[in-house]
């Protein structure tokens, strides 16, 4: 019996669960992955699925999609728009949205393993399907590894793995070399000393440290970076005091780092250490700020040789016209965690979803960033057709051209 591809993205859309709380979408992958009839297993990385398609000898292909949503109320208009709530880790009810695509990775992977199944005399080997919880948070490839993934399943040749982005729909982006930008996620901690809003003198406020800090680090990227280069410094979230008329003891401050190798990360890493510690002492901190990593994502580094030969097979199989190379990205991904500890190549790549003719429209009147919503967005919506069959068709082209 054929899957219905389009219910399954309609219902996966509209019931969007956050990292590590995928249990709803990990029990429908399980249940499609085994109705299939491959050997499954669940709560690989608190929630993750791993499912085995073993076909004869040949080269083992890791296959992977991600299941997890964020914290986002939709506003697309859709008939079938999210209207979940969940709590958050810090307690808060939170609306969620699938408005990464995750819900379209899971149905496409879900797609492409049936017709791995219905061709499955033309090729022979092993597919490993992962279908990974917690991406936004960057852990959840590391969590499915540190189960000991590696020494239960059979090790991968290749790992494949894509991700939907505001391209024309039915076009694919891909390139050697770093396809993703490396990430790392800091909280850091600035110490001041509370006291009355009416008494400033006898306090060391954490607010002003906080905002010279902010100003400060953005000259990171901006004078110490080389223009021709690729770092990124976002402070994406200040906490601090609760009333206009405390000056609170502390300021907490979220920053996302990119980079696109090793040498960049350290030079931004001292940079920031630099600039924050510099800072609480121009203000007087009696104490030292606390640097905490949330989590760390290396760059998503394209296999050349691999990435040569699923071009050619994208090209075959959706058009020459059709596989573009979209360039490197500042997003992060922590796919590359099965590859790098498999010591395996990868190969990651994009395919569009939004509609072609308003993306022409837009990119004719340079309207492109204010017309065509991107990941993360609240009005993020893919069109089902053909977002769907071309996803399916790229994972099958590019798994097969290992397979075969």
């Amino acid at each position: 019996m054929t899957i219905d591809l389009d219910a399954l993205y309609v219902d996966l859309h509209r019931h969007p669960e956050l990292s590590y709380q995928e249990t709803r979408t990990a029990g429908i992958a399980a249940e499609h992955l085994r109705g299939l009839g491959l050997d499954v297993e669940v709560g690989v990385g608190q929630t993750g699925v791993v499912g085995v398609l073993r076909n004869g000898d040949g080269p083992v292909v890791w296959l992977r999609a991600d299941m997890d949503a964020l914290p986002v109320e939709e506003q697309t208009g859709l008939a079938y728009a999210s209207t979940e709530t969940a709590v958050d880790p810090a307690g808060n009810t939170v609306p969620v949205m699938h408005a990464c695509g995750h819900d379209m990775h899971v149905t496409a992977m879900i797609g492409a393993v049936e017709q791995l199944m219905v061709t499955r005399s033309e090729w022979s080997g092993t597919v490993v399907v992962l279908m990974q919880p917690a991406e936004e948070y960057g852990s959840g490839a590391r969590s499915m590894l540190d189960t000991g993934l590696l020494a239960r399943y059979p090790k991968p040749d290749i790992v494949l793995g894509q991700h939907v982005a505001p391209l024309p729909a039915g076009m694919v982006g891909l390139r050697a070399g770093t396809q993703m930008a490396g990430a790392d996620g800091l909280t850091i901690t600035l110490h001041g000393r509370g006291g009355h809003g009416s008494r400033p003198e006898s306090t060391v406020d954490p607010v002003v440290m906080a905002a010279s800090t902010i100003m400060r680090l953005q000259t990171i990227v901006s004078r110490e970076v080389d223009p021709q280069k690729v770092a990124v410094v976002t402070v994406g979230s200040v906490h601090a005091g609760l009333k206009n008329n405390i000056i609170a003891d502390k300021a907490v401050l979220e920053l996302s780092l990119r980079y696109t190798d090793d040498e960049m990360r350290e030079h931004v890493l001292a940079g920031v250490d630099r600039i924050v510690r510099a800072e609480a002492a121009a203000s007087g901190a009696e104490r030292e700020p606390e640097f905490h990593t949330d989590h760390t994502l290396p760059p998503t580094i394209n296999d050349a040789d691999a990435t040569s030969r699923v071009t050619a097979a994208l090209q075959r199989a959706l058009g020459e016209q059709n596989v573009v190379d979209s360039g490197m990205v500042t997003g992060s991904e922590d796919v590359s965690w099965f590859a790098r500890d498999a010591g395996a190549p990868l190969v990651f790549w994009f395919w569009g979803g939004a509609d072609a003719a308003a993306y022409a429209a837009a990119v004719h009147n340079g309207t492109v960033e204010a017309d065509i919503p991107t990941n993360h967005s609240p009005f993020f919506a893919p069109l089902i057709h053909p977002t769907i069959d071309v996803g399916v068709t790229a994972l099958v082209a590019a798994a097969r051209e290992f397979l075969d």
